[in-house]
């Protein structure tokens, strides 16, 4: 079939690229998480945000003592985050909604640089498109979800969607099921697989009213799960024979 694709949102700075025609509604919806599904490794490296932090801190002329600057350097935004934000004077969600933007920055540099690659088996994501519409809704930040689209020419998917920047953006990540029922509702469709390689990934499934597919990759071979899956698969490839057949 035609491989097209769904509008995703269309306002704001988390608006969805828009690659093509609507999708055809009577194809079957398979999302992938990306992070160690698509592309290799499980996320983002710590020292990215720590120089995007380092960032921040010198463009603002900031020089907090070394337990405060600890306290603001983790990915999450937390009580202590805000705390060690509020002891320097500066608006909590603002400093970490530039600290992301920069972090995306940074994050993209790499990728382009060759940090990390995608896994080899994403040959298998055509032939997977050949049945189904695909897309993908990931944690990471949504700039740097259009940048890999992009940048290794993964033309198969529909949509590409991943969470907004910010304290709103961070709150909405899974297992909370907003941007796959966004991905969902831009694809016009209520059901279908979403394909992850973690816990979280088969509750945000759930929630969204997906069948949850577990990959195992050398990074979560020996993971036992304690939460209920449609299927689990070795690769990419696994996937062909229970889309074309489903």
């Amino acid at each position: 079939m035609d491989r097209r694709t769904a509008r995703g949102p269309t306002t704001g700075r988390g608006a969805a690229p828009d690659r093509g025609e609507p999708t055809d509604a009577d194809a079957p919806v398979v999302l992938f998480d990306m992070d160690g599904v698509i592309v290799e490794g499980r996320g983002t490296a710590d020292a990215v945000h720590d120089r995007a932090l380092d960032d921040v801190l010198a463009a603002r002329e900031l020089d907090p003592d070394d337990d405060v600057r600890s306290a603001l350097s983790g990915y999450e935004y937390t009580d202590t985050f805000v705390g060690a934000a509020e002891a320097l004077g500066v608006d909590p969600a603002d400093l970490f909604a530039e600290r992301e933007r920069r972090s995306a920055r940074r994050s993209n540099e790499r990728l382009a640089a060759g940090a990390r690659g995608v896994y080899p088996d994403v040959d298998a994501l055509d032939r997977i498109a050949d049945h189904a519409t695909v897309g993908l809704v990931s944690n990471n930040y949504h700039p740097t979800v259009e940048f890999v689209v992009d940048h290794f020419g993964l033309d198969a998917f529909a949509l590409a969607r991943g969470r907004d920047l910010g304290v709103e953006g961070f709150r909405r990540r899974k297992p909370e099921p907003y941007y796959l029922n966004e991905a969902l509702s831009a694809l016009g469709a209520s059901d279908g697989l979403y394909v992850g390689d973690r816990r979280m990934d088969l509750l945000a499934a759930e929630r969204a009213g997906l069948d949850g597919v577990f990959l195992r990759r050398d990074h979560n071979a020996g993971k036992d799960l304690d939460v209920p899956c449609t299927a689990e698969v070795g690769s990419l490839t696994a996937l062909i024979p229970l889309v074309a057949d489903g």
